[in-house]
């Protein structure tokens, strides 16, 4: 979906830059232009922006070893 319109931004466009390691408005201001026209987009960029760090957060196993694995001495 289209977040800005002004600049044609895209949901899947926000979530990517949030992976690419993007983490305020204010660089995505930067890097996809993001709420620098009109800013009627800020607050769903800025909730999408959330969104995507919380579930990058809830992905990543903790430790660095997959759920239930454990290292197995030979």
């Amino acid at each position: 979906m289209y977040v800005c319109l002004c600049h044609g931004v895209t949901d899947r466009a926000i979530r990517q830059a949030a992976q690419a390691g993007v983490s305020s408005v204010f660089e995505l201001a930067q890097t996809l232009r993001v709420a620098t026209c009109c800013g009627r987009c800020a607050e769903l960029a800025q909730d999408l922006l959330a969104t995507a760090h919380q579930a990058a957060a809830h992905a990543a196993p903790a430790g660095g070893c997959p759920a239930g694995e454990r290292a197995v001495a030979t």
